[in-house]
């Protein structure tokens, strides 16, 4: 009986060395690394039976065929990885999809299987992302195609050299009516699952975004001269501010950061007069995300007059947050279950994943696996190979229950 967990890490310690000099993982898009690691995906696609091809938008795809007018299920992730990053963040899920498909052998099934390795999910090389699942799902913007990356190289070019084509990119929005499903296996980037005591977890929502700018506006002054009560200090404004925010998120149970400050004059002997922060929501449902988003307005008030400040806002950014369809999320909750001996550990998805883009598409579900200590976008990124084998076994016995 072949050991899936170990195979998975053998096969992501190979895949890791296709990656720029440095720690951890860097692998962007539409590069040589990225070149690199296609060959070796679609070495793992063959040995699970599966032929292949790139698509237009340069997601690599091994398909397994189903009966005659079966639609597809389709399974992926993303190949890239943000700069020095692990070798675990999305490439885990293509690599355990292949396995899965490979341990079900000749087992017949009621659909046909994609395994997809999309491109470009992190946005790192480009000021966009999620490429090859928006031009499945049909929502591709082809304005994309004329950003340029920090060297002045076209998206389009970039694509080409990889074997894409921006225009056929435009082209491949896939039938909803085809398409059965979409799974997402990754890495939870986070550590409920480790403080549950969980290989595994089903992914219930993936969580709303909203983004704010946010200024606090005050008046500098010598930091010698001006008394205490008589200042007008920003940074003391978005202290509280921060603080504030925090205490909200807690009070709210969501997620909320102030994660950027700029302040000006930003010198030792100046009483700061203006401060740029950033602050971010993510919501499992969009009704806690705005109530929340709401329950700012008092708060800039309050802390305007107490600290004799002007806060000014702007949203700058939304994405609703997305439910993971109920007839998929049952059915790896059984295969969880199944190869656990455990009810599966529930629990939303903070982070964007290509499953955020594929909804428009069609139903998704997502399985987490336990990563250690939480930690993502890190060299020290790790999930071991026990955890990745269960995971192997957990889909491969939704597969063989899934009835379509």
């Amino acid at each position: 009986m072949s050991d899936w967990g170990e195979i998975a890490r053998a096969r992501l310690e190979r895949i890791a060395q296709a990656s720029e000099e440095g720690p951890g993982v860097t692998r962007l898009p539409f590069t040589s690394q990225h070149r690199e690691a296609l060959g070796i995906i679609e070495g793992w696609m063959h040995a699970a039976g599966c032929a292949t091809h790139l698509d237009a938008a340069g997601t690599l795809i091994g398909r397994r065929e189903g009966p005659p007018g079966a639609p597809t299920l389709l399974i992926g992730s993303h190949q890239d990885s943000v700069r020095h990053g692990g070798a675990f963040d999305g490439i885990m899920g293509v690599a355990l999809g292949c396995l899965a498909l490979e341990a079900l052998g000749d087992a017949a099934l009621p659909v046909a299987v994609e395994i997809l390795a999309f491109a470009d999910e992190e946005g790192v090389r480009f000021p966009t992302a999620l490429i090859g699942p928006r031009a499945l799902a049909g929502t591709l913007d082809p304005a994309v195609f004329e950003m340029r990356d920090g060297a002045g190289v076209r998206l389009a070019d970039a694509l080409a050299g990889i074997g894409g084509d921006a225009a056929g990119a435009m082209g491949l929005a896939r039938d909803p009516a085809q398409v059965a499903g979409y799974l997402e296996l990754h890495i939870e980037q986070g550590p409920v699952l480790e403080a549950e005591e969980a290989a595994l977890g089903v992914v219930s929502a993936i969580s709303g975004i909203e983004r704010h700018k946010v200024a606090v506006i005050g008046e500098a002054g010598h930091a010698g001269t001006v008394p205490m009560g008589l200042r007008h200090d920003a940074l003391l404004g978005a202290a509280d501010l921060v603080r504030a925010v925090h205490d909200l998120a807690c009070e709210h149970d969501i997620r909320a950061t102030v994660g950027a400050l700029d302040v000006s004059p930003n010198v030792v002997n100046a009483i700061p007069a203006r401060v740029d922060l950033t602050i971010e929501i993510r919501a499992a449902e969009d009704t806690a995300r705005a109530k929340a988003a709401a329950a700012l307005g008092p708060i800039y008030e309050a802390i305007a007059a107490r600290t004799g400040t002007e806060i000014t806002r702007e949203k700058t950014y939304a994405q609703a947050a997305q439910a993971c369809d109920e007839a998929l999320r049952a059915g790896l909750a059984r295969a969880v279950e199944a190869v656990s001996g455990r009810a599966p550990v529930v629990l939303p998805s903070g982070a964007t994943h290509d499953a955020s883009a594929m909804v428009d598409l069609c139903p998704v579900a997502m399985l987490f696996v336990r990563c250690r200590g939480g930690i993502s976008h890190n060299p020290a990124e790790y999930a071991s190979a026990e955890d990745m084998g269960q995971a192997v076994d957990a889909l491969t016995e939704f597969l063989r229950a899934y009835q379509g």
